[in-house]
């Protein structure tokens, strides 16, 4: 007779041969198309980007887990995976130091912090990108092309700018270091799919729920739909947030229907923030707020258990033999004879139950503590660095105001702001006459070494540029003709509104006895015409309001205050 004996174990019964390393390493592979082509795209620069953010997510979480006693478990290659996915994620000029911020935040913040692999709540690298244009923004939105600062594909878009389909699937388009190139991302995704390392089920719900929403409001819009829509697939990073990072194992639902769900909410979100958000990107916020959800869509989308749902129709047929006298007899018998058993079970329910209950607040407990020693340690550390750095931040700042000083009135020894001006009448009387949407923030005099007056450094706000605040300082002599222009805040589109800081720009104003300026896409034909920025007709309006503003209050003061 044949052995017959059987081995047990423990579960999971079904098991692989591939473990987390493998996986890992399997991502990094498919990555390498997008990395060597964005190398090869953006330069040496690049390269080094990519070096430091793994490089430092490995160190990082290395060093937590030595700090912490835990396991050092660096060799499963996920902190280099997010090292890596990070680095495609970032703009090639970026500073190297942002970008091991960058990585520092992935790994201890929204890795380490919740329990490490398998315990973060959202992707670690989307949410160190995020993190990163929160806090960098200007340096997050800097993308150049062949050495020259350029809009993104999807900035023209949005700009109503001509683009090319070609450049934006082979790659040769402005963008991050691993965006670019939809043909190189596609090679990886094939190489994963071939390994059967994800399932295309994710990837392809978002891109076709994200294709048919685009393509509807093109449609509606009365636009070339395919060129349209293609644009916006090929563009932003879709390719690399729909086949690398929604389909993350830690932060994607495990069940069939919760795949399609996922997929769906990403579509529509990113839909919803390309085209209504102040962004033309999308991918990131869409992918680190659907991975909130995973918790809810599993839980509504889990499959029942085999045979559940029996027990519900016996305890039917019970209700219905229990109308009849006779078998609540018998019931009340048959329930006498088994009362201690019951008794027995009942109340090892009932201390199981406390007994949970007692784990349950002993973990929020824990946790709320966990959550207060982090904050209390954060904020000490804030305060710490604020009082450290406020001294070298405040000089760093008097400098460029004294720069700009000198930029906007070069033949001023100095210039003298006094403390006792009333701003609140003064901006009344600006709104009165211009706008209420500009604000004077300060208003100095230029004064020569003799301390003779000279004119007005003005210095406004205006609220309704493409990319939020304009804050311009400018120079204007008594007469009303502008001596000068520097800007202390623009945060418009890069290659397009970031223009307006251009000597070829700003010199058009400067030196002119005009009462008002207007604007021109078609060239200017007087001195009080000046040449749009090409694709920002936003930004160009509200730099010529802005000076129009500091004009009309130099003659309203009569050349005196």
């Amino acid at each position: 007779m044949d052995d017959m004996s059987l081995k047990v174990s423990a579960s999971p019964h079904v098991r692989s041969k591939d473990n987390t390393s493998d996986i890992m390493f399997d991502v990094i592979i498919a990555l390498v198309p997008a990395t060597i082509f964005g190398i090869y795209q953006f330069g040496s620069h690049a390269a080094i980007l990519v070096a430091a953010c793994m490089i430092s997510a490995v160190l990082f979480e290395a060093l937590y887990q030595y700090g912490m006693k835990k396991k050092i478990t660096v060799s499963d290659c996920s902190a280099a995976l997010t090292g890596l996915l990070l680095a495609l994620n970032l703009p090639p000029t970026l500073p190297v130091w942002m970008a091991v911020v960058g990585s520092a935040f992935a790994i201890i913040i929204v890795k380490q912090l919740f329990g490490g692999l398998g315990q973060n709540f959202m992707n670690p690298a989307l949410a160190a990108r995020c993190f990163l244009v929160l806090t960098f923004g200007r340096f997050m939105t800097n993308f150049v092309i062949d050495g020259a600062t350029a809009a993104t594909p999807l900035a023209r878009l949005r700009m109503g700018l001509p683009i090319d389909l070609g450049n934006m699937f082979f790659g040769n388009v402005a963008g991050t270091i691993g965006e670019t190139s939809v043909i190189a991302l596609l090679i990886g995704a094939i190489y994963l799919l071939i390994k059967k390392i994800i399932s295309p089920k994710i990837p392809l719900v978002y891109i076709g729920t994200f294709a048919i929403c685009i393509a509807i409001y093109a449609l509606v819009k009365d636009m070339n739909v395919v060129d349209f829509t293609l644009a916006h697939l090929c563009g932003g990073g879709l390719m690399l947030g729909a086949w690398f990072m929604a389909t993350d194992y830690v932060t994607s639902p495990i069940t069939s229907k919760g795949k399609i769900v996922f997929g769906i909410i990403l579509g529509l979100l990113t839909f919803v923030l390309r085209i209504f958000g102040s962004t033309p990107e999308g991918v990131s916020y869409a992918i680190i707020f659907s991975n909130l959800l995973v918790p809810l869509i599993e839980k509504a989308t889990a499959p029942k258990a085999f045979g559940q749902g029996a027990d519900v129709k016996k305890e039917d047929k019970k209700s219905k033999k229990a109308k009849s006298g006779e078998e609540d007899s018998k019931t009340d018998k048959k329930e006498d004879k088994n009362i201690f058993p019951d008794d027995t079970k009942e109340a090892k329910k009932d201390d199981e139950s406390k007994a949970k209950s007692k784990m349950d607040v002993k973990s929020i407990v824990k946790a709320i503590a966990a959550i207060f020693v982090i904050t209390l340690v954060m904020g000490a550390a804030l305060g710490v660095v604020y009082n450290v750095t406020k001294d070298p931040i405040a000089k760093t700042n008097e400098k460029a105001k004294q720069e700009a000083y000198e930029t906007v009135y070069p033949t001023a020894d100095r210039v003298v702001v006094s403390d006792e001006l009333d701003y609140t009448a003064l901006n009344d009387l600006l709104h009165q006459f211009t706008s209420e949407d500009i604000t004077l923030d300060e208003f100095g005099m230029a004064v020569d070494a003799s301390n003779n007056a000279l004119g007005y450094v003005i210095t406004v706000t205006n609220s309704t540029g493409y990319g939020g605040d304009i804050q311009m300082m400018i120079g204007i002599d008594f007469n009303g003709i502008i001596q000068g222009i520097s800007f202390l805040t623009l945060n418009e589109t890069v290659g397009f509104g970031m223009e307006a800081q251009n000597e070829e720009f700003i010199n058009q104003f400067i030196g002119k006895d005009v009462e008002s300026f207007s604007y021109t896409k078609t060239g200017s034909t007087s001195p009080s015409e000046i040449d749009a920025i090409s694709g920002a007709t936003i930004t160009t309006s509200a730099v010529v309001n802005s000076v129009n503003a500091v004009v009309i209050l130099v003659i309203l003061l009569g050349g005196g205050i």
